[in-house]
């Protein structure tokens, strides 16, 4: 009994799928010792072709190379198929070859006298022929573009990978996203290897074929005439016809796998396939087909020539030509109709207050040439990217901004784009679709042809290229962006920036209104019971002007609950909000390590400070001179930071902060100012510059 459920559960863990792979070679590599029969030769001879043709159908309908990543595997698999054959096709030949034209099977005999007319001289030439066509033409091309392919995306991955955590850190992309796309970059290098190496095989083949061709006729006539007697032009007659045969049922089928192949490796990854892109590319130009009608129509007048032949392929084009002709000539008509029905007068009307359109918070202006990238008729690519930003900045930052509202502006020149907030401009740059902006990090080893400008979101020095050189670009070790990408970092720059302005009464509320769908309480004994809504939007705000994130709004609200009946002051409230967020905060700035290395004031300057701030209650109390001084002696601290790969942080008292940070904001915008009181215990800190020590 439990020898059956032992049985049973080994059968049933058994996967037929799993075991089809290891069986299949085992099968194959087993027809090189055991004979087989007529019978199965012609089983597998079939199959063989039968897969061969797949293949082929698999590689046309392809998409991408990697949708048929198995490939260079199916080339091993179906050589050593083939190999296999010719080995177990060989034992039976010089067996039985002396017995008839049927000897080593059906599909054989079919190859060796139907396809060459039983003539065997005609059969080996028709052989070589094929076999030179597959080893010289389409097996040595298709090598060598999978050999050149595979070198250049070795030599691109670094690039392609910084373009990816470019992407990732920009917000364009998710952590899945950007997962998928590093996993696709390093599959395509080992596919492009992998054909590099397999097209090996499909050369190794078509050598083998020849010389198996020649080794079974010799053997074929010392078989035939000293074992069975034969005369040696009975001999030759048969046993090369068999040979041929066997040649040709080996060599069509490699033939159409090296086709395949070459198909594979020379396809450019769109969203067509093969067939879709000849009939879009090749005859979709109705001018080459006219041509090409009249061309041929000349050549059919001449005497002589076979005019008829000429003649009516010359009439077949010449109509597909007057067909496509025809059609942009209706579409332009129908065009032509709608504005003109758009273009009648209006009845004028009064005017309402449905004419009074409010103004945009967010706001993308884009000339021309770039309403392609926001076109939801053509599915714009910067369409998909701004819902990935929202929704970024949403999970970063703790609340959903205003939707950005798109528009063509005929002002702005075609390449143009423009940023507006609240109908302001705040940003705007240029961006050339189908070209790609190569940016400079740094660290590039070499110079690129192109229109030299400057990244739009970080000001970094970059370079307009054309997509022929994105792949240089990506060795010389440049960020390559397309146009799309460009204006979505632009845009997502800005609103990272600017998010305080973003967040306005509507969105608080509703910030309000997702937190009581899981606290219900905690909101209700804050707003408006304790604190208005205005003053909890300025608390709010005043943590997004330096960068502090909303997301932990539990803590925030409980914080504001404690404090609201003793201040509503925002700054007040908003200092004891961060002091209980000081871990958040400065985890956000060191992300890893206990070591916080920062710049703090001379205690003398500290002092100074504190009396202006007494005397005058802001920045305005602090003497010009000193003022000056402080400005200069803390942006060249912070620079030094930045030099040393660093975060440029002022550790002052809690007292000083909200003063020294709204100071220096503008003069040093990457300086972050932090109080004592939100350090955790937990830090260690290690001060790195003491400002004012010289004074």
């Amino acid at each position: 009994m439990n020898d059956s459920l032992t049985l049973q559960n080994f059968l049933g863990r058994l996967n037929i799928r799993q075991m089809l792979a290891p069986l299949l070679i085992v099968m194959i590599l087993s027809m090189m010792v055991l004979p087989l029969p007529t019978f199965a030769l012609d089983v597998f001879f079939t199959f063989n072709i039968a897969i061969s043709i797949m293949v082929l159908l698999v590689a046309m309908y392809t998409l991408k190379p990697l949708d048929f990543a198995i490939f260079p595997t199916v080339l091993l698999v179906t050589t050593l198929l083939r190999l296999s054959l010719n080995v177990a096709s060989t034992r039976v030949v010089l067996l039985q070859g002396h017995t008839g034209p049927d000897a080593a099977g059906k599909v054989i005999e079919a190859f060796g006298h139907f396809l060459v007319g039983g003539n065997y001289a005609v059969g080996i030439v028709v052989f070589i022929i094929l076999t030179l066509i597959n080893f010289i033409v389409i097996t040595k091309g298709a090598g060598r573009i999978a050999e050149v392919s595979a070198r250049f995306t070795l030599d691109a991955m670094p690039g392609k990978q910084m373009a990816i955590d470019a992407d990732l850190n920009a917000g364009l992309i998710g952590e899945d996203e950007a997962r998928q796309r590093r996993s696709t970059v390093a599959l395509e290098a080992d596919f492009y290897g992998s054909m590099d190496g397999a097209s090996k095989f499909v050369r190794g083949d078509a050598v083998a074929g020849i010389l198996i061709l020649f080794i079974n006729i010799i053997g074929g006539l010392v078989v035939g005439v000293l074992q069975h007697d034969m005369g040696v032009g009975d001999a030759a007659k048969a046993y090369t016809l068999l040979t041929i045969g066997d040649g040709l049922v080996a060599q069509i089928p490699a033939l159409i796998i090296s086709t395949a192949a070459g198909l594979v490796v020379t396809r450019v990854a769109t969203e067509q396939d093969i067939g879709q892109q000849l009939a879009a590319q090749l005859f979709g130009n109705p001018m080459v087909l006219g041509l090409t009608a009249g061309i041929l129509g000349i050549l059919g007048l001449i005497p002589g020539m076979p005019n008829f032949v000429f003649l009516m392929l010359a009439a077949v084009l010449g109509f597909v030509a007057w067909k496509k002709f025809n059609r942009p000539a209706a579409t332009v008509k129908q065009t032509a109709a709608a504005q003109q029905a758009a273009a009648q007068p209006v009845e004028n009307v009064e005017a309402s207050w449905s004419d009074v359109v409010p103004v945009d918070v967010l706001g993308l202006e884009v000339g021309y040439r770039l309403i392609p990238l926001v076109d939801h008729v053509q599915d714009g690519e910067l369409l998909k990217r701004i819902r990935g930003l929202r929704k970024k900045f949403a999970q970063e930052i703790g609340f959903l901004p205003a939707s950005v509202h798109i528009r063509d502006n005929l002002e702005l020149r075609p390449n143009a784009y423009r940023l507006t907030l609240k109908g302001v401009p705040i940003g705007e740059g240029e961006a050339f679709p189908g070209q790609y902006l190569a940016i400079d990090p740094g660290r590039v080893s070499g110079q690129l042809v192109g229109t030299p400008t400057k990244d739009p979101a970080f000001g970094l020095p970059a370079v307009w290229i054309d997509a022929t050189l994105r792949e240089q670009a990506h060795v010389f070790g440049y960020t390559v962006v397309d146009a799309s990408t460009v204006v979505a970092t632009h845009l997502n720059h800005v609103i990272l920036s600017h998010a305080a302005e973003l967040l306005g009464r509507q969105e608080t509320q509703a910030l309000l209104d997702h937190l009581a769908s899981e606290s219900p309480k905690l909101v209700e004994d804050l707003v408006p019971k304790l604190l208005p809504l205005g003053v909890l939007q300025r608390v709010l705000q005043n943590l997004l002007e330096e960068s502090v994130n909303i997301r932990d709004m539990r803590t925030i609200i409980e914080i504001l609950a404690e404090q609201a009946p003793r201040t509503q002051d925002p700054l007040e409230l908003t200092t004891q909000v961060r002091i209980a967020l000081g871990r958040a905060i400065v985890q956000q700035i060191y992300p890893t390590g206990n070591e916080m290395q920062v710049m703090t004031l001379e205690p003398g300057l500290e002092r100074i400070l504190a009396q202006a701030l007494q005397g005058g209650g802001d920045a305005g109390g602090i003497e010009p001179g000193l003022a000056d001084t402080l400005l200069r002696e803390t942006a060249a601290a912070a620079q030094q930071q930045e030099s040393l790969g660093l975060p440029a942080v002022l550790l002052v008292p809690g007292n000083l902060r909200w003063l020294l940070s709204r100071f220096l904001r503008r003069a040093v915008p990457q300086l972050k100012v932090i109080a004592n009181v939100e350090v955790p215990d937990s830090k260690i800190i290690k001060v790195t510059t003491l400002i004012g020590a010289s004074k």
